[in-house]
């Protein structure tokens, strides 16, 4: 216990940033679906009335511990154990059907990292694990015993972007069938001696991206994210505020466009002058262009180095009538 409370003061990732970018009442409801260990929903708290209420979502046991106590001292918060999945089952269940903002810091947090017993570093040597709720699902070993070279190839690249991702993927599976693959110190190991030697000293450890992929694939956080941002696009009442921190080019990308699919709504070929397919816009961007940390951040918290905030809007029926242009008019 004593090791959670210290982690609850780790510091949040633009933390100001993200929690204006949420914020529009004070006496609104709000949902922060990532909990962590605290630092945005206490800043959200802050500004929030007698009347506000914020609902927090982790899947990691040790942040529910952080938020039970939160929710023991502050009865405007309370916490459910989830992943951010089950955002539109949470919400309905709540009767919160309509709510002022909702926000997403993504990626693993600090303390997950730091615990080498969680598998998510190859900094400490741990158990291959990399599951956010480890007593759900399979861990990263259990999974690497039946993909195969093909599949991890296309995750290593799809995930975590890897130049070398088929060397790295033959070199993993041929220590996992020899068993020799079962720890993260091993496994960095691998990683390293897998990519050419030119690429073993760079800016960048060659094992990280690989981490990074594995880490996204145990526990389907892409299609957490698809389901997610639906659900909050469609809880979030008129000018409501949606607010994602990201930090890497691949959940970037699927935030940006699943965001711009309810932007952009209307599938009209391009030489139509009007719309008249009817699909009206629900979202605005406030924030299109990713913003990042100050050098001021990044000197005191230097994991905020690749974080990346998208802010947008819910539009209004009449807004988005508006902007889509649509007549009423079938063709």
């Amino acid at each position: 216990m004593a090791e959670i409370e210290q982690y609850s003061a780790h510091i949040p990732v633009l933390r100001d940033q993200f929690v204006e970018a949420m914020f529009s009442d004070p006496d609104g409801c709000y949902v922060d679906c990532t909990f962590g260990r605290g630092g945005h929903s206490r800043e959200l708290l802050a500004k929030l009335s007698a009347k506000g209420r914020l609902l927090a979502i982790d899947r990691d046991p040790e942040a529910i511990i952080v938020g039970q106590k939160l929710a023991a001292e502050d009865e405007r918060f309370s916490i459910e154990h989830s992943d951010f999945g089950a955002l539109g089952a949470l919400l309905d269940v709540r009767g919160w059907y309509k709510v002022s903002g909702i926000g997403f810091d993504l990626g693993v947090s600090s303390p997950q990292v730091d615990d080498a017993t969680r598998g998510f570093s190859f900094r400490h040597s741990g158990p291959l694990d990399m599951r956010m709720d480890s007593s759900q699902g399979k861990s990263l070993l259990q999974l690497l015993e039946h993909v195969s070279e093909r599949d991890l190839i296309e995750i290593l690249r799809k995930y975590g972007d890897e130049r070398y991702a088929q060397r790295i993927a033959r070199a993993i599976l041929k220590a996992q069938h020899a068993s020799l693959l079962a720890t993260t110190a091993e496994l960095e190991n691998i990683c390293f001696h897998a990519v050419p030697k030119k690429a073993r000293y760079g800016t960048t450890h060659p094992a990280t991206r690989t981490f990074q992929a594995l880490r996204i694939w145990v526990n389907d956080e892409m299609g957490q994210i698809d389901h997610a941002i639906e659900a909050a696009i469609d809880h979030l009442q008129d000018a409501g505020q949606l607010a994602v921190i990201s930090f890497h080019s691949g959940e970037d990308r699927r935030i940006r466009d699943l965001i711009e699919s309810h932007v952009h709504a209307c599938i009209c070929p391009p030489q139509m002058p009007i719309c008249v397919c009817g699909k009206k816009p629900t979202m605005r961007w406030l924030q299109k262009k990713p913003l990042r940390a100050s050098e001021q951040e990044l000197e005191t918290n230097p994991r905020s180095r690749s974080s990346m905030l998208r802010v947008a809007q819910r539009l209004s029926e009449q807004e988005g009538l508006k902007l889509s242009g649509y007549s009423g008019v079938s063709a």
